[in-house]
């Protein structure tokens, strides 16, 4: 993680938000505090930063967050808007609304998401500049328009159950699951868009819950919220690497709650349509025929419109490749054909695992490559050693009256340079892999 500034901080004093800064600096979110919206665009023209928090109280804080957006185009810039003020604004205004400031880790939770969610739409738009470029253009990104759908996993609790009603009251689809066993029957069985996890007395089953989700290839990226009986109840640092995709109390007003799981299950049924949209060209000759993954020359082609957006948005781009090691198990695997037929299932495993805004492909039959946008190199190692870790749990058949074998990966990853092509990126990550 580099040392500069993430978050632009927007506040007329320290009052309201000044601890929820000193925070997100020790959770390694710097911030930079801009004491009106004059000054706040002159820092965003000055600082490539990822997310703005506002006090909504600042003068004229609803108009301005337009003009903030407008100062950093085209990259898009999120906002977290903090005050009750905000509660009353026009839906859209902030892409996040809380009316009063949220432990550290519960921001930096959410403002992850939001940065990521940004990126993703930045990636959308140049994935169908690669597509139509090659005559095989994207149809439109259509999320499904049916209610979304929740799962509210934990004991039944009249707190639990009225946030419970206020998810139903803005139309929302709920499904109890009073245990962890139950509530991995019905993941397991139906598609959800969220997940809520009741922390009760025992945080336990919320957290394997949780646990067993994120070492699921279907269920990696389904948002899970923990709630909490009451704040601070729990060391919410500690839940900052765990996947939660947002940490609340029932302290806060259900109504509020319940437009934050909105907001996360929207998101993720859009980045499932942004996946379906890009699964659509199976087929065209422009990916992989088994796994969907991009080609080589697709991946060389759209790596270069990345690098071009990131230098345009003032963003990081990384580069890793995740190479198949060559253990005792798999060389005997290739030798009698079971690995050629593991890898359809493991590039497959790849394109289910990444983030929305990465990009995935298949080099050679067993090397695959990430483009991982906004993305600095030592984060860009997290995201591919987490995507080797959990192909690593699966077991692949090896054929009869054999032990089923697993699948290792040598990783390479490389953060691209001020002048560096994409061509030059992506040969000192896959030199990364090779000394691995």
């Amino acid at each position: 993680m580099g040392s500069d500034p993430r978050i632009l901080v927007i506040a007329p004093d320290d009052s309201v938000i000044g601890a929820l800064c000193q925070g997100l600096d020790a959770l390694g979110w710097r911030t930079v505090t801009a004491r009106s919206l004059p000054s706040a665009v002159q820092v965003l023209i000055d600082w490539p930063l990822e997310t703005v928090v506002i006090d909504a109280s600042v003068d004229g804080a609803a108009e301005g967050i337009s003009a903030l957006r407008q100062a950093v185009s085209p990259r898009r810039l999120p906002v977290l808007a903090i005050g009750p003020e905000a509660t009353l604004w026009a839906a859209g205004t902030a892409d996040l609304v809380m009316s009063q400031p949220p432990h550290p880790a519960q921001a930096a939770l959410r403002l992850e998401t939001l940065a990521r969610s940004a990126i993703a739409e930045e990636e959308v738009s140049l994935r169908e500049a690669t597509f139509a470029a090659r005559g095989e253009p994207l149809p439109p990104v259509q999320p499904e328009d049916a209610p979304l759908r929740v799962l509210a996993a934990g004991k039944p609790d009249r707190r639990f159950l009225a946030l419970s009603n206020a998810l139903t009251d803005r139309g929302c689809e709920i499904v109890a699951a009073p245990t962890p066993y139950t509530a991995f029957d019905y993941l397991h069985e139906r598609a959800f868009d969220a997940a809520v996890l009741w922390g009760a007395e025992d945080h336990a089953p919320a957290l394997s819950i949780a646990s067993g989700m994120k070492r699921n290839t279907r269920l990696y990226h389904i948002p899970a919220v923990l709630y909490l009986r009451v704040a601070g109840e729990i060391n919410l640092s500690e839940l900052y690497n765990r996947g939660f995709a947002d940490v609340a109390s029932s302290d806060t007003p259900e109504d509020e709650t319940a437009d934050r799981i909105v907001a996360l299950g929207q998101a993720h049924r859009r980045h499932i349509a942004v996946r379906r949209a890009l699964e659509s060209v199976r087929g065209s000759g422009l990916t992989d025929p088994t796994t969907g993954l991009f080609t080589p020359e697709l991946f060389a082609s759209h790596l270069a419109r990345i690098a071009q957006g990131a230098r345009l948005r003032r963003r990081q781009l990384s580069v890793a490749v995740l190479r198949v090691s060559e253990t005792e198990a798999v060389v005997e695997a290739r030798r009698n054909g079971w690995l050629d037929r593991a890898l359809p299932q493991i590039g497959a495993m790849v394109s289910r695992l990444i983030r929305t805004e990465d990009t995935a492909a298949r080099l050679a039959p067993d090397v695959f490559a990430l483009a991982l946008p906004a993305t600095r190199g030592a984060a860009g190692r997290v995201a591919a050693d987490r995507i080797a870790a959990v192909i690593g749990c699966t077991a692949f058949d090896a054929g009869p009256d054999k032990s089923p074998f697993v699948v290792e990966f040598e990783v390479g990853v490389a953060e691209m340079a001020p002048g560096e092509t994409p061509a030059a990126v992506l040969t000192r990550a896959s030199a990364d892999s090779l000394r691995g």
